[in-house]
């Protein structure tokens, strides 16, 4: 079954744009919860420019949620995480200047610290991802690493489909690189900039496990609703799983 994750992060920026407390970003985890997601995503930023502390030890202590904390790689964030205890972590890059995240990380540039990191997350038995291009050699490095699961970066296929552009190279590469990471055990997730087009287009790779999605949603929902748009994902998404289990049905 291919599981979804919502990302909040742009509820608590409508909310801080007014400084108040409304939306309240728990609100909205509990609410994605009920409507058929299977975890919430939340991005502590180093400039908290949307996700703040508070919002992070609530949500952390709702037993109602599965929490998927996304976190730069030093040790600030790291006892931050531990101290909170998030159901799952993935490890992204960033930068102060950019308006979301820019591709995956550099895995050459910080493999030492990155390792340091999941390491000691293995040993708290935190499921921890990194957030990677979609290349071969950056999941050969994600093994040797010690990580357990990728998230694939989706932002560059997420475009080309926006756009009405050619998107098969890109598709290729994203399930060549799927398939190697499932080959040494590996799980795959993928993320960054898909709507329901790049979903159904991405949802055709089996070794997907977990599409992680919040821009779309929170700005769709403002139109149809968060509860429809979340059910409208979930069905997509398990109308794939059917036509996988069809597939795998007549190979018997």
């Amino acid at each position: 079954m291919i599981k979804l994750g919502v990302n909040i992060d742009h509820v608590a920026t409508i909310r801080n744009a007014r400084g108040e407390g409304h939306p309240d970003p728990l609100k909205a985890a509990k609410q994605s919860i009920k409507a058929g997601a299977d975890s919430i995503t939340i991005h502590l930023r180093e400039d908290r420019r949307h996700i703040k502390d508070k919002d992070l030890q609530k949500i952390s202590r709702s037993k109602f949620i599965k929490l998927n904390l996304e976190m730069s790689a030093n040790k600030k964030m790291l006892k931050i995480a531990i101290k909170n205890k998030p159901n799952f972590i993935c490890i992204v890059p960033e930068k102060r200047k950019e308006i979301t995240t820019e591709g995956g990380l550099n895995l050459n540039k910080n493999y030492k610290k990155i390792k340091y990191i999941i390491n000691i997350l293995n040993k708290k038995k935190i499921r921890t991802s990194l957030f990677i291009n979609p290349s071969i050699n950056d999941i050969k490095l994600a093994k040797l690493i010690g990580s357990k699961c990728v998230e694939i970066h989706t932002g560059i296929i997420s475009n080309k489909v926006k756009e009405k552009k050619n998107y098969q190279s890109e598709l290729k590469k994203i399930s060549k690189c799927a398939k190697y990471a499932e080959l040494n055990n590996i799980e795959v997730h993928a993320g960054h900039g898909m709507d329901y087009n790049t979903a159904k287009i991405l949802s055709k790779i089996s070794q997907i496990k977990e599409f992680n999605i919040g821009h779309f949603i929170i700005g769709e929902s403002i139109f149809y609703g968060l509860n429809n748009v979340i059910k409208d994902l979930k069905k997509l998404l398990s109308n794939a799983n059917i036509r996988k289990w069809c597939r795998y049905c007549r190979k018997l």
